[in-house]
């Protein structure tokens, strides 16, 4: 879900023969690809592999060549690659939320039991409380 000011953008989607972390590091990229310029903002997920893979990861696995600390190939590089491209248009604070924890900025895509989704939102800083957990 995108969220600017009173304006509210839901998306969805599926993939079949999938992964759960390839359909997190999905749902945040469509969310950024939607946005039609650079935001300051936050952005809200219940995936901890996404979060920690773009605020602790991503620079060391470029740094060896895309590899992980004991040399083997990091898993969705394609979409670590994609994904690690948009993080740099923009300027966000990633918060994690606890997954069907009541937090509106995750439940709109909780909706569907039988689809792997993230829970994410980018939303306009300006225009949101300061209440999110684990501020980065």
């Amino acid at each position: 879900m995108l969220l600017f000011g009173e304006h509210e953008r839901e998306l969805s989607g599926a993939e079949a023969a999938t992964t759960n972390n390839r359909m997190e590091l999905t749902a945040v990229i469509r969310a950024l690809e939607a946005l039609k310029r650079p935001v300051q903002g936050r952005l809200y997920t219940d995936s901890q592999y996404v979060r920690q893979g773009v605020l602790e990861w991503v620079e060391q696995w470029k740094a060896r060549g895309w590899k992980t600390a004991d040399k083997k190939p990091v898993k969705n590089q394609d979409l670590w690659q994609v994904l690690d491209d948009l993080v740099q248009r923009h300027d966000l604070e990633w918060h994690w939320v606890k997954g069907h924890s009541g937090n509106a900025a995750t439940n709109a895509s909780t909706r569907s039991p039988t689809v792997p989704s993230t829970r994410c939102s980018a939303a306009d800083s300006r225009k949101l409380p300061r209440h999110a957990t684990n501020r980065s």
